[in-house]
């Protein structure tokens, strides 16, 4: 409890001797949108990164973007309807901050990219496997970082889990089981993530993270067919009828495993009065034990990882640093980890951890062949044409 009470504490306030002052040559950010995820997935982590700098914040609205960046310390601000383009034709911009809704991905992130910056993508990467592909094109055309921010699979507790499965201690994995849910109301009607022409839906949004997740597990081991799946669409919006609310699907890998995925982004009070606990777990059979871990979204607040090999008492691990002292404090959220490796592979360093395109790319086919088997449909392409 003290462990858990001290980690809150140091990701609300970080001890003074972790904030230093910027280098002069620190990655300067400019951030398209002033969406809700930013303050924790770039400014806070930003506040320990003597490498990274708070440089601009676009949004639609000229106030809304002022107020913002005096909010959370970008030096400038660029507001109306070519406030997104301004910002990336800034000659002092670096690098891209994108967590603009699903649907506008693809657009800004190719015309990001074509300004020369570096791009650090919220997840998912884009509504198509082929958009996917284009971005990561231009990319390597350019000699420009893009990733994607499943931020989860730089935390030392998921490389744990993988490392456990790795090492062959419980044999051959047979099955996975992985799901995220959201209690009912945590996306009101009007909410972005129900709307289709900006890629709404639960396979998209918290589906994403399970499907990510157990494809990193199961490597080197690929889906080969998705062998059934059914979702649920969201009738409080009737006007976005192609829009899941909740999904299940089961996917055949190579090495006969076999893969269960769910999401709900709107999970029903239970006796429609209380709200539900989201489901936040993973477990892996294999052929001498199980591996389970809660909390693999989030782990830097409380995870564990339960190890059960068959015949044998269990054990429980626990993982807030990496084991080979590699970079990090106990305290450092997945957003902080994330945000290292996407400086240091900017900068030339070998980052700890990387997402390769192949990775976003096939989350990607994977999301669409979900949604080709229960009906729903791939989200649309992108209007925008490079």
């Amino acid at each position: 409890m003290l462990a858990f009470l001290s980690r809150i504490q140091n990701i609300s306030n970080p001890p003074a001797n972790a904030i230093q002052p910027k280098e002069t040559n620190a990655l300067k950010f400019g951030c398209l949108g002033a969406a809700k995820i930013t303050p924790g997935a770039l400014v806070k982590p930003s506040t320990t990164h003597s490498g990274v700098l708070l440089y601009a914040v676009a949004a639609r609205d000229q106030a809304r973007a002022d107020a913002f960046a005096h909010k959370h310390g970008f030096q400038k601000s660029y507001g109306g309807t070519t406030a997104y383009q301004d910002l990336i034709d800034d000659p002092e911009v670096e690098a891209v901050y994108n967590p603009l809704p699903n649907g506008l991905h693809f657009e800004w992130t190719m015309k990001a990219l074509k300004g020369g910056k570096h791009v650090l993508l919220e997840k998912p990467a884009t509504n198509t496997e082929d958009e996917a592909r284009q971005i990561f094109s231009l990319a390597a055309q350019k000699g420009l970082v893009v990733l994607e921010a499943f931020h989860f699979r730089f935390h030392p507790s998921i490389q744990r889990m993988k490392a456990i499965l790795d090492s062959n201690e419980l044999g051959a994995i047979k099955s996975i089981t992985a799901g995220l849910t959201a209690p009912q109301g945590t996306a009101q009607p009007d909410d972005i993530r129900w709307m289709y022409e900006l890629g709404g839906g639960s396979t998209m949004d918290p589906g994403s993270y399970p499907i990510n997740f157990v494809r990193y597990l199961a490597a080197p081991h690929k889906p080969k067919t998705v062998v059934s799946a059914s979702a649920v669409p969201y009738t409080s919006a009737p006007q976005h009828k192609q829009v899941d609310r909740k999904f299940t699907a089961t996917l055949d890998f190579e090495h006969d495993i076999l893969v269960d995925v769910f999401a709900d982004l709107d999970e029903p009070r239970f006796l429609g009065m209380l709200p539900r606990i989201p489901k936040l777990k993973a477990t892996v059979r294999c052929e001498g034990g199980t591996v389970e871990i809660f909390n693999f979204l989030i782990p830097h607040f409380y995870h564990y990882i339960t190890v059960s090999p068959t015949g044998k008492t269990s054990r429980v691990e626990k993982a807030y640093r990496f084991a080979d002292g590699s970079k990090g404090e106990e305290w450092w959220t997945t957003y902080r980890y994330q945000l290292e490796a996407f400086v240091d592979k900017v900068r030339g360093r070998e980052p700890q951890t990387w997402l390769d395109p192949e990775d976003t790319i096939d989350n990607m086919k994977w999301i669409e062949a979900i949604y080709a088997k229960d009906g729903f449909g791939s989200r649309p392409h992108s209007e925008y044409v490079p």
